[in-house]
């Protein structure tokens, strides 16, 4: 499956997914490199969407990417928003970052995150903006985090 069927494929399957819950809706779609962009518009199921901790959000984002990659699709990264949750968290996370660098260069002690995958992404790029500090990643799966430090001079 090519670049172009995958983005559509992906989409038409989200929208089929979305209809057993009974909702539907059309899924816009975009793909940036590597990555399938899915949004999902607002509607009466989004808390359920989203699910406690954006839960279900990575699950149906999973389930997307388990299917393209059966499929043996070009792309298979996703990411799924539903009513710009993403969007809206990321601008949260995006404040919390400059926060959190703000402690570290004062006082100049290392922190340590508990963030999912996305999360630390989004930090990652908000603390490489400072050239005073920097982000790395340690441990394996769920047990991963994220260290900010303060670059020795």
């Amino acid at each position: 499956m090519n670049r172009d069927e995958s983005i559509r494929f992906a989409s038409k399957f989200l929208e089929d997914l979305l209809s057993f819950f009974g909702v539907n809706l059309a899924v816009k779609s975009s793909a940036e490199e590597d990555v399938i962009y899915l949004a999902v518009p607002s509607s009466e199921l989004n808390a359920i969407l989203i699910g406690r901790g954006a839960e279900t959000l990575r699950s149906l984002q999973s389930l997307v990417m388990g299917v393209l990659l059966s499929k043996q699709a070009e792309l298979y990264r996703v990411n799924i928003d539903v009513a710009d949750y993403k969007k809206q968290r990321e601008h949260v996370l995006e404040g919390k970052a400059e926060t959190w660098a703000k402690q570290v260069r004062e006082t100049g002690e290392t922190m340590t995150l508990d963030l999912n995958a996305y999360d630390r992404r989004i930090v990652h790029k908000v603390i490489g903006e400072y050239s005073d500090l920097e982000t790395h990643s340690e441990g394996e799966g769920r047990e991963r985090r994220l260290i900010i430090t303060k670059v020795a001079e």
